[in-house]
């Protein structure tokens, strides 16, 4: 059995709407976007886990959360054993050294008005870390590990001098000059050229491998999710439809969501015949998701009043095979 770094459990986040004025005076009830609406799993350590979707599943809420960069509305987040939801303030920064994030669009996640070395350097100045000798040692080494070298041509420079593969690169620098066990990588390639994305992939996947980091890898390409993740959860909706191995996801789908997710996944073959989809629409609404099955107004395997009215729970269908859907459940 693995060791477990990091845990949801049941987690939620529902964000209040506002409204305006007349809106608020002939209606009292309060209403709320379910960005996450009770889902649980847990990461090994030195494990890649995946969380895969639509744009609007709420992926990038549950990374947010799992730091406890937002507050949860319900459930708790474990690191380490420690139930960080309820941590005081002053032992959660504490914890911070190990916890990091790297965001999805490196030129805005990086100040524009400070040069690469503060910009890296900034994390150990806010915990109070090293001498000025210990952090600008620290710093070029950290730009060494992710392959910007000499680190010397990068510390003064500023994020717009540098390319999109080198800002994204000293991104993932900030995150790691704490030698954290827990980074959230928030879709850290969509912003990229296809070009030098395998590049930021596989020195991400290297820094995990040499330096036994655990990863939550938020993505909406299953192409890359089979590539980077050992496990790999599908969201819709603020719910978790399938959990598994990425390699029975990819070849042992069970959800009718996650059949629909691969079949559109583009195949490097000119001769092979385009696969029709077979979802259409829109993800529903987060203010007013469906009843029932969330997936029901979309489901090419719809059942009927099971599917509208009962939400299906996610069960263990197969070894660590977890998928939510009224198939496999009814009688």
């Amino acid at each position: 059995m693995k060791e477990i770094l990091a845990e949801a459990v049941d987690l939620k986040k529902w964000f209040p709407v506002k409204r305006g004025f007349f809106s608020t005076i002939f209606s009292k009830k309060q209403m709320f976007v379910r960005a996450v609406d009770g889902i649980s799993f847990k990461i090994a350590k030195r494990e890649v886990f995946g969380l895969a979707g639509e744009s609007g599943s709420g992926k990038t809420t549950t990374g947010r959360l799992m730091l406890k960069l937002i507050e949860p509305t319900a459930g708790d987040v474990y690191f380490e054993g420690k139930k960080i939801t309820t941590l005081p303030e002053k032992d959660l920064k504490e914890m911070r050294r190990t916890m990091q994030i790297i965001f999805q669009d490196p030129y805005e996640s990086l100040n524009p008005r400070m040069t690469i070395s503060d910009i890296v350097e900034e994390p150990l100045s806010v915990l109070g870390i090293g001498s000025r000798e210990e952090k600008e040692e620290k710093v070029s080494k950290t730009l060494e590990d992710v392959e910007l070298m000499p680190a010397e041509e990068f510390l003064f420079r500023f994020p717009h001098e540098l390319s999109g593969g080198q800002r994204q690169r000293v991104a993932v620098a900030r995150a790691l000059i704490l030698d954290p066990k827990f980074i959230v990588a928030d879709e850290p390639v969509s912003m990229l050229d296809v070009s030098i994305r395998a590049e930021v992939l596989k020195l991400m996947l290297d820094l995990v491998k040499n330096f036994n980091i655990s990863l939550l890898y938020i993505t909406h390409d299953l192409a890359l999710a089979r590539h980077m993740c050992d496990r790999l959860a599908i969201m819709y909706l603020g719910k978790i439809m399938e959990m598994a191995p990425t390699e029975k996801i990819v070849y042992e789908p069970l959800h009718p969501y996650t059949n629909a997710l691969i079949s559109v996944v583009p195949i490097p073959d000119p001769s092979s015949e385009r696969t029709e989809v077979v979802i259409k629409g829109e993800i529903p609404s987060p203010i007013n998701p469906p009843s029932g099955c969330r997936f029901h107004t979309r489901c090419p395997e719809y059942l009927g009043d099971i599917c509208r009215t009962k939400e299906p729970a996610i069960i263990e269908l197969k070894k660590e095979h977890y998928v939510a859907c009224h198939k496999y459940t009814k009688k």
